[in-house]
């Protein structure tokens, strides 16, 4: 696992600059695209693919499964929980582009262990209205992964759920470690 500690820093890699942070990511997008060649690629993902996994900024994902560009679709949310919006996600990527199997990363040390729904009743009162989404906090994370299995399982819009996985990704070793689903 790469972080932004160990990335390197060099004049063509490095995010430096004056202003903002997104002023400093629209420079390095400049220079990226100074050295970027059309891969010729559509948006079918090779290995016909689906990660669902956390936004946690210590996953990198492409790095950590052997990924390269064009490999899968990539669906992030915080906790890489299975909601409605992730079952929108996944119907698109099987039914028009080709996705059959689906892996769930969830991992050690996920925010969403150190809050509770109580957090929609806060943003309720600092800003006079109720989120409509849940927060979708959990305690254990073996059991949050197996709940976004079933979702994904039970999914009536889903066309291939017998190739669904769900694994815990350890922040500190950067190992997998698969869930039964039982």
């Amino acid at each position: 696992m790469t972080t932004s500690a160990s990335v390197p820093t060099g004049p063509d890699t490095a995010i430096v600059g004056r202003g903002t942070v997104t002023d400093r990511l629209v420079d390095a997008n400049e220079r990226y695209a100074d050295a970027f060649t059309d891969p010729g690629m559509d948006a079918r993902p090779v290995l016909h693919v689906a990660v669902v996994a956390c936004m946690d900024a210590r996953l990198d994902l492409h790095a950590a499964l052997g990924l390269e560009l064009g490999d899968c679709h990539t669906i992030r949310n915080a906790g890489g929980v299975v909601t409605d919006d992730v079952i929108r996600s996944l119907t698109i990527s099987q039914r028009k582009l080709g996705t059959r199997s689906i892996v769930l990363i969830h991992h050690t040390g996920c925010g969403l262990e150190s809050i509770t729904e109580d957090f929609r009743n806060e943003l309720e009162l600092e800003v006079g209205q109720r989120p409509a989404w849940a927060v979708e906090a959990f305690r254990d994370v073996d059991q949050d992964v197996r709940q976004s299995m079933q979702r994904v399982r039970t999914s009536p819009f889903l066309l291939h759920t017998d190739e669904v996985r769900g694994f815990v990704f350890d922040v500190k070793t950067g190992l997998l470690r698969e869930i039964d689903p039982a």
